[in-house]
């Protein structure tokens, strides 16, 4: 049985193993309730982020890499291209994008906003990772101006990575999002893997349940 320790992050993970149908255990793990007294979760990532997973004797840390490894380990089925295909490129460019050119700069702007003295909030960096999140949306908004999912003409696990970067700029930072990738959210987010998923994330269903109140 795979435990995935967080939420956050680890939502990624959790809709890919829903999408491949591998079970698996949720472990939370509050980041903001003091991490140092979580000793069975400081035990897997000493360095004490989310996500991370243990499967038998293989403990991995980050949300990507964790689902290449899943993806390699138990068989991509339609969610990978193979490296022959001819979407296999674009794929693997927006699996990774989602949290370095996305995801990423995101969190440094919330971060700031959260973290910072008031005359700090919106100083050079927070403008720089808009920017980078902003140029970076151009490319996945250039491409879903030609096919449906971000590597093509069907889901991947490219755009759960995707995915999740645009609801958490969204979500956090109030970032408006266009009709095409509005469409695009709709689409990925209707699927039954992902209803599953948010069930085992009750942190995250109550949180963008709050929001939605708020609206």
């Amino acid at each position: 049985m795979i435990t995935v320790y967080g939420e956050g992050r680890g939502f990624r993970v959790m809709w890919l193993l829903e999408e491949m149908g591998l079970p698996y255990r949720p472990r939370p793990v509050d980041l903001l309730d003091g991490i140092e007294n979580d000793q069975e979760f400081l035990v897997i990532n000493p360095a004490g982020f989310i996500p991370a997973i243990v499967d038998g004797d293989t403990v991995m840390v980050e949300s990507i890499a964790i689902m290449q490894y899943l993806l390699a380990r138990y068989g991509p089925g339609s969610l990978a291209p193979a490296v022959g295909d001819a979407d296999f490129a674009t794929y693997l460019q927006f699996l990774h994008m989602g949290e370095a050119g996305l995801a990423g700069p995101v969190n440094a702007i919330v971060a700031t906003d959260i973290l910072a003295p008031e005359a700090e909030k919106g100083n050079w960096t927070t403008q720089w990772a808009r920017g980078i999140f902003e140029s970076r949306l151009g490319l996945v908004s250039r491409q879903l101006a030609s096919t449906p999912y971000i590597a093509g003409e069907r889901f991947t696990a490219a755009d759960i990575s995707v995915t999740y970067a645009l609801q958490f700029a969204e979500r956090t930072i109030g970032f408006g999002h266009g009709a095409i990738e509005r469409a695009y959210i709709d689409r990925t987010t209707g699927r039954a893997a992902y209803a599953r998923a948010m069930d085992s994330c009750p942190a995250t269903k109550a949180w963008v349940a709050g929001l939605a109140g708020q609206g």
